[in-house]
């Protein structure tokens, strides 16, 4: 099968189900109190950890992104400046099949703002200000609102 026709198959948007994905590689979700940080992947038990208390679409996009570290293959973190690439890329490697092009198209024809764009689209304002930021120069509105650093 070639690459092309994986990304056809695979559900992205609104569709897209990462704990789904998780239960059907057999990836254990763990939910618990944390105190910095919203989920975490562990590749030597293959479990993901995420904070308790976080609502459906706050762990739907904690999900995604730690998907992406799954599919990474990420050991851990060495050190601080390929950290920050690094969950840099994995941002946009989530929000970039949370976000679908079709789903934030038709969106951006009647969402006056970034927030009810992000309720609409079931991802938090800080994912879909990560893809339209990804999109930059396209033409979707909110730009200057995605470029915000206290939006999400």
């Amino acid at each position: 099968m070639s690459g092309f026709a994986t990304l056809i198959d695979v559900p992205m948007g609104l569709r897209y189900a990462p704990a789904t994905i998780l239960n059907d590689l057999g990836i254990r979700v763990i939910r618990t109190w944390l105190r910095d940080t919203w989920g975490a992947w562990s590749r030597e038990t293959r479990t993901i950890v995420i904070a308790s208390g976080l609502s459906f679409v706050q762990e739907r996009c904690v999900l995604a992104h730690e998907l992406e570290h799954v599919y990474a293959d990420d050991r851990g973190c060495e050190a601080i400046a390929s950290t920050v690439r690094l969950e840099q890329r994995i941002d946009r490697s989530a929000a970039r099949k949370l976000v679908a092009i079709s789903d934030l198209a038709e969106v951006a024809q009647w969402a006056p703002d970034l927030p009810t764009a992000a309720a609409e689209l079931m991802v938090t304002e800080r994912i879909l200000t990560i893809r339209v930021n990804d999109l930059r120069g396209e033409g979707w509105p909110w730009h200057q609102q995605a470029g915000s650093k206290t939006a999400g």
